[in-house]
């Protein structure tokens, strides 16, 4: 069973580390077929084993599907899009 890929607003929003469902998700690959491609070192992007999961770092999956995260005022990523500065 393959899900639906996860929309432009939904991959920004995701954390610094995903685990191999939702990587899968994001580029329309099914759960079985994504750890299948972790196994074989053949998932599009690098992957992560710790322990018994497998993890991928969200700046990777970005990058295969060809999105940029926003910069803030600093010229620094900004994971929630909203580019504001903190007053002190």
């Amino acid at each position: 069973m393959i899900t639906s890929a996860l929309s432009q607003d939904q991959l920004l929003q995701l954390p610094a580390m995903v685990d191999l469902t939702t990587a899968a998700r994001a580029i329309g690959l099914g759960r079985t077929k994504a750890y299948e491609l972790a196994r074989r070192n053949a998932f599009p992007c690098p992957v992560l084993r710790i322990g018994t999961s497998y993890r991928v770092r969200t700046v990777d999956l970005l990058e295969l599907v060809g999105i940029e995260r926003p910069l803030d005022a600093d010229g620094l990523s900004d994971p929630d899009g909203q580019a504001t500065r903190a007053t002190v």
